[in-house]
């Protein structure tokens, strides 16, 4: 069951932090997400422009809306701002007793704008007592505990013991305020110091990134994660939000993390990643068309001896593919897989090259640079230990020619010079597997993180480029 999670915060319009980003980070995790306001933040990537409070009468009445109402497994309290809100929400807590709750004491945003009234400290420190997890980030820490700023770890972990012991409460340590290479984060309660290791992203936009992570701790706590493993898997996840929080391309300052680029890529939108690689490959699909030698070989105005150096070059090709094809199956992730690639190395070797061997004499053939060219390339990706990287690399070959035979079957005589060709070309069961290896390298493409698929579009699109060399070569 998806743990129901209650955010307790302020807003942020443009999505980056507060509620909002307590929202995505749940969902991200599989929780169902409630929120309370306490504040309305007019605020965006560059900073805080105007606070408006509502009346507590209102935050307690959105409370007990969502207590009287539904069940929940963890509370994650963000932005407070004022004694009064911050004892409303500690009333609420006395009276309703949530299972889990993580405290973010948020005082100052990530643009260095106050987001706590001085009065309201000794209030975010009670409610220290108050939540299982308490999420302060160094400057926070130091506030909590009315010392200087931590500027090493062991000052920032003995902090941290100082606020655990004191309010007899768990404390995540975060490191990323320290300088460094590395940005190690803690769960430190009475029992001693859990560390958990992390590396340090280099990147501007990490508005909401404390937000974020409570909220996390939160849904995963909710999920029946010990402190500790919650850290560790949570870490993991904002450590890709931060590294694809560019690409978002969210406002002119600090941008928000990309809470969900786990998930963006097994969002189905209609297009498989084949359908947009096919697409993004046109202009090189038209040189194809538009090549002498493939118009050649459609109206069987070909010259033969082309043919025959082209056929000689192919048969030589096919047997490094079915080598590439025979460790595609070996690194398939599942049986299907298996001996769908198997299949297709045995027919590389077999159906296909007997054509071949009834056109040209394959003795004494040599590799042309083109050919070579391209061998190299799918041995490079048969090598380089990505199952993904290789089959795209595989898949223009299939689909390419799969492609020409569909729009070649039946505008040919029997008596055609090359009729024999034009009809392997245009096999239906060829047009099924290629079919089927699509759909091999959609799943591969699902499942791989966005710098695999990055290379896989540009192993794809570089096999896509060596065909169009393939095809130039015998006429040069």
């Amino acid at each position: 069951m998806s743990p129901r999670v209650l955010s307790i915060a302020g807003t942020d319009p443009t999505g980056g932090a507060g509620v909002q980003a307590d929202l995505k980070s749940i969902a991200a995790f599989g929780g169902y997400g409630m929120a309370a306001v306490t504040a309305l933040v007019a605020q965006n990537t560059l900073g805080v422009r105007e606070v408006h409070v509502p009346p507590t009468a209102f935050l307690a009445a959105q409370l007990r809306a969502v207590s009287d109402d539904v069940e929940i497994d963890a509370v994650k309290i963000g932005m407070l701002g004022s004694v009064e809100v911050a004892a409303t929400v500690e009333t609420w807590l006395t009276e309703v007793q949530p299972p889990i709750v993580v405290l973010d004491p948020v005082m100052v945003a990530t643009s260095g704008d106050r987001l706590l009234a001085p009065d309201a400290e000794e209030a975010v420190r009670a409610l220290c007592r108050r939540a299982h997890l308490v999420t302060p980030n160094l400057p926070e820490l130091a506030v909590l505990v009315g010392q200087p700023r931590a500027t090493t770890w062991q000052a920032a972990v003995a902090q941290a013991q100082l606020l655990a012991e004191g309010a007899r409460t768990t404390v995540l340590l975060k490191g990323g305020h320290l300088d460094g290479e590395q940005s190690p984060d803690a769960i430190v309660d009475g029992s001693g110091v859990t560390p958990v290791a992390g590396r340090r992203v280099d990147t501007p936009h990490t508005h909401g990134t404390g937000c974020s992570l409570s909220s996390a701790m939160a849904t995963l706590a909710g999920h029946g994660l010990s402190w500790p493993e919650a850290l560790t898997r949570a870490k993991r996840w904002l450590t890709g939000a931060l590294e694809h929080a560019g690409a978002l391309h969210v406002g002119r300052g600090n941008g928000p993390i990309d809470h969900l680029h786990e998930l963006r890529p097994h969002i189905d939108l209609g297009r498989s990643w084949s359908a947009e690689r096919w697409d993004a490959t046109a202009p090189t699909r038209a040189e194809v068309d538009a090549c002498a030698f493939v118009r050649g070989l459609a109206s069987g105005t070909l010259d033969r001896a082309a043919f025959a150096w082209y056929l000689g070059q192919d048969l030589l090709y096919l047997r490094e593919y079915a080598r590439v094809l025979a460790r595609a199956a070996a690194l398939a992730p599942t049986v299907e897989e298996q001996r769908f690639w198997s299949a297709a190395s045995v027919s590389c070797l077999a159906e296909e090259a007997e054509l071949h061997r009834s056109h040209v004499d394959p003795e004494g053939l040599e590799p042309a640079a083109s050919t070579l060219d391209y061998t190299d390339h799918l041995h490079a990706a048969s090598t380089a230990g990505s199952y993904a990287v290789l089959v795209a690399a595989i898949l223009p070959c299939f689909v390419l020619y799969a492609d020409i035979g569909a729009r070649w079957r039946g505008t040919f005589d029997p008596d055609h010079a090359y009729a024999d060709w034009l009809t392997a070309y245009g096999d239906e069961a060829f047009a099924a597997s290629s079919a089927e290896a699509a759909t091999i390298v959609d799943a591969a493409a699902r499942a791989a993180p966005p710098a695999v698929r990055e290379q896989m579009a540009a192993t794809y699109d570089r096999s896509m480029r060596l065909e169009l060399a393939f095809f130039e070569a015998p006429l040069r």
